[in-house]
């Protein structure tokens, strides 16, 4: 159970990325909008998530998913944070959704504050 708590918390991150755009464009953030917004993030997060735990077990075998550390910034993270962002860009431009230059540097930066930064903020913690 502990070990689906920094998936869950970077599902809700996802979200809120997803609220918070959405919010800003004056759009819906409930409903078919939201899961419209969510669905190509949300499926880059999964596949970053899958990522990073095969990328573990490849370095120290099968054992290592057992141990696996969903805290790390490197690679996890960055792992998690470049999938989600690639992959959500790539469903979105495939789904007929918008992928405009602006809006990639923008996701790019905010995935990373939210993906990467809490996991630099408990490492950052867990060494004091």
């Amino acid at each position: 159970m502990r070990k689906l708590v920094p998936f869950a918390a970077d599902v809700v991150l996802v979200i809120v990325f997803c609220v918070l755009g959405r919010r800003s464009h004056d759009e819906a953030v409930l409903g078919a909008g939201l899961l419209r917004t969510f669905w190509p993030f949300g499926t880059g997060l999964v596949l970053g998530w899958v990522i990073a735990v095969a990328v573990a077990s490849g370095r120290e075998g099968i054992s290592a998913a057992k141990r696996f550390d969903a805290r790390g910034v490197w690679p996890t993270g960055v792992i998690v944070w470049l999938s989600t962002l690639i992959g959500g860009m790539l469903l979105r431009a495939v789904s007929g959704q918008g992928v405009a230059l602006s809006f990639f540097l923008v996701a790019a930066t905010f995935l990373a504050l939210f993906l990467v930064g809490w996991r630099a903020a408990v490492q950052i913690l867990r060494a004091r």
